[in-house]
């Protein structure tokens, strides 16, 4: 049976059963063999041995973990179901399986055991994990393609330390379901109670690559600040935050696209890695958001339009896979993507080139743009807004460190582009620069933030005159 396991020094325990006119007895410190055991032992193991959920409806369940929520979700106990022991949970398409509380604290590895239910195809699922109670989530390793009967374990490691919650999502649209069982969650030099399977290697073709261990950490995306006090609440669902490792966005549920998308440029993220062209629905958004799809743009005239461009993420293929989330997406005039818009995202890259690096917010806003098939208001019925303009802000400087001091001290180059989401739109991307200043009147954002009041106001009311090749 799953359970929680906490040890006590034996100080504590021995304090706990003096009197209080006894406690100020000699402290008993735990004995070598206790230390390690208390170090070694799981900090939390689920197997959903007593778990009763029988419907897929969105419900939370007892174990004897803590609280689980299950969507799309039960569980199982079929002989179909794959499951060590006599009960396994079972995900259908768009399911999703988390904790509603935190581990304790020092969790760095997770193991998840994963097949596909009965004979069905194979399923894409993810980790997802939180260290801010639930209110922000951002995935962790690749995501897992589960086929065949056989339960295998995947391991990923816990970015940082402190408290932790998970969230298993199904991540693919295929009606294949998804068995999950024996999840464990580790501290450093901890031990499972049974030695863990073997990792499994299967993933989605093309096979995505895991960093290396001298993969860069990114610089926050959020550096220059949250243009529109975006949050991860259901209560904001046209400015919701999505905190991914490769982007950061403000999603506008009712638009069906982000109102900014920032990220960081450097050398460290540019790679090798080839286009994965995988555009697909975000599973991180909330399931009471309208899912926009790829074929939300089919026939419209449109191209789908990415905010953080592809080429900018090459280190891994899972970092340019994460671009062509839905998420990422605006209908964009095939002009004004193909051309003002790919020569100035080359630009930039042709900065990095050179030993800069940038700090970049990209946009968004206005109703109605002019495309292949001439002008609309919106796509897919209504769901997804076509906006009039697009935005773009660079802060160019050097490689370094201490970079908002850099930028407030003038050693950056800010370049303000703001273009009309029509065809007609001209090559040349340099005619459209204007001032931070007027990017704001035009969308009612707060851009470069966290940087001083006087410095923003001395940098924002600026237009570049800088080169544009």
């Amino acid at each position: 049976m799953a359970r929680l396991l906490l040890l006590l020094p034996v100080a504590l325990l021995a304090c706990s059963q003096q009197s209080a006119e006894t406690r100020t007895a000699a402290v008993v410190l735990p004995t070598p063999a206790q230390t390690a055991t208390a170090q070694a032992a799981p900090p939390l193991t689920e197997t959903f041995e007593t778990g009763s959920k029988g419907a897929y409806a969105t419900a939370d369940e007892a174990l004897p973990s803590g609280s689980w929520r299950f969507a799309e979700a039960l569980i199982g106990t079929s002989d179909q179901d794959h499951k060590d022991g006599q009960r396994a949970a079972r995900l259908r398409e768009g399911g999703r399986l988390g904790m509603n509380f935190d581990a304790p604290t020092g969790v760095r590895t997770i193991r998840i055991s994963s097949a596909s239910y009965g004979t069905d195809p194979a399923s894409t699922w993810e980790l997802w994990l939180s260290q801010d109670g639930g209110r922000r989530y951002a995935r962790v390793g690749q995501p897992v393609r589960t086929a065949g009967a056989g339960l295998l374990t995947t391991t990923f490691t816990v970015p940082q330390a402190g408290p932790v919650r998970l969230e298993i999502r199904k991540a693919d649209t295929g009606k294949g379901r998804l068995n999950i069982d024996d999840i464990e969650l580790l501290r450093n030099g901890s031990s499972a109670s049974t030695p863990a399977p073997t990792s499994p290697t299967p993933s989605p073709t093309p096979t995505p690559q895991s960093p290396s261990p001298s993969a860069p950490t990114q610089d926050p995306s959020l550096l220059l600040g949250n243009p529109s006090g975006a949050t991860a609440s259901l209560s904001t669902p046209n400015n919701y935050l999505l905190v991914k490792p490769q982007y950061t966005l403000s999603y506008n549920a009712q638009r069906g696209t982000p109102t900014w998308v920032s990220w960081h440029l450097s050398k460290a993220e540019m790679g090798s890695a080839p286009r994965q062209d995988d555009f697909r629905p975000d599973p991180a958004l909330p399931r009471q958001f309208y899912q926009v799809t790829p074929k939300s743009y089919s026939g419209s005239g449109f191209d789908k339009g990415h905010n953080c461009p592809s080429a900018d993420r090459t280190y891994t293929l899972d970092d340019n896979s994460a671009t062509f989330l839905m998420t990422n997406m605006i209908p964009q005039a095939p002009n004004n993507n193909q051309r003002t818009w790919s020569a100035l995202e080359e630009y930039g890259r042709s900065l990095v080139r050179q030993g800069k690096e940038i700090y970049i917010v990209m946009g968004s806003y206005g109703r109605g743009g002019v495309g292949a098939n001439g002008a609309a208001t919106t796509i897919d019925q209504g769901h997804v807004t076509v906006p009039k303009r697009v935005w773009k802000v660079l802060v160019v400087l050097p490689e370094g460190t201490d970079d908002l001091r850099r930028i407030a001290a003038g050693q950056a180059r800010i370049i303000a582009i703001d273009t009309p989401n029509d065809n007609t739109v001209s090559p040349n991307w340099g005619q459209y620069r204007v001032s931070v200043d007027a990017l704001e009147a035009a969308t009612g954002l707060d851009l470069l933030s966290a940087l001083p009041v006087a410095a923003q106001t001395r940098l924002q009311m600026g237009v570049d005159t800088g080169s544009t090749r």
